[in-house]
């Protein structure tokens, strides 16, 4: 079956001298994965090898998401150009493709992720874009829309606020029960993440921007907020992504 679609390039391995294959995040289809036959050649259709982060009007073939699909034709609308000549934007920037291409299965649609990819892009090429506060939205986000992120106003064992919480002696991340734990609940989970003020904070500003109220995120508490996050989703995938240490450092 023949389709047109947006496509952000997520992924390119080689396939041979001349061809390659590219996995696309599509916004009707979801992530696709593809054979770009004669890409890697000067004249090919789309004007030479395909490169992560371009994003553009995509032709494809796929017969279903266990098999391998068919590029036709990719016209490149936008190259982000800035983010290449950057390398903190460069580095949150393939985090983020890594991130969307771990946490989406093949053949899923998921357009409020390509939309939440595509805006944090274009935010990312501004030059007054806040770097880790665009990444900790959207790696927030993306962890709220697969289901891998619930409430984090309570301890998830006993229900204390985080208001109580906070006055005790510490609050806690577990990434096994997906939210919090206060200091009494701690002892018995091995794999957890201690909080500090600026982490609980973070997540809090966070959860109103996703009501849509007009929040800021300061630098500090964004890169705290972000290696919680970070943290997270190593703990999910039994793996550390390979930008992590480049785009939140060591976790």
């Amino acid at each position: 079956m023949r389709s047109r679609e947006s496509a952000i390039c997520l992924r390119t391995t080689d396939y041979s001298e001349t061809s390659q294959v590219v996995h696309f995040l599509t916004r009707q289809t979801g992530v696709v994965r593809l054979l770009a036959k004669g890409t890697k050649r000067p004249k090919s259709k789309s004007g030479g090898a395909l490169d992560l982060l371009s994003e553009g009007d995509l032709l494809f073939s796929v017969k279903d998401a266990d098999t391998l699909g068919t590029l036709m034709e990719f016209s490149e609308t936008v190259s982000h150009t800035a983010l290449r000549r950057d390398a903190q934007r460069l580095n949150a920037s393939l985090y983020m493709l890594e991130l969307a291409h771990e946490m989406l299965a093949e053949g899923d649609p998921h357009p409020s992720v390509f939309d939440l990819l595509h805006r944090a892009l274009e935010r990312l090429e501004q030059d007054d874009a806040p770097i880790p506060a665009v990444l900790a939205y959207f790696q927030w986000r993306l962890l709220r829309h697969v289901g891998l992120l619930g409430g984090l106003d309570a301890c998830v064992a006993c229900g204390a606020s985080v208001r109580e919480m906070s006055h005790r002696a510490g609050v806690y991340f577990t990434s096994r029960q997906g939210g919090l734990l206060c200091d009494g609940c701690q002892a018995g989970e091995q794999e957890k993440f201690r909080l500090d003020p600026a982490t609980l904070g973070a997540l809090a500003t966070l959860a109103a921007a996703e009501t849509g109220r007009r929040v800021s995120l300061p630098e500090p508490a964004a890169r705290s907020v972000n290696r919680l996050l970070g943290y997270h989703v190593s703990q999910q995938l039994g793996k550390r992504l390979k930008m992590t240490r480049y785009a939140l450092g060591e976790l």
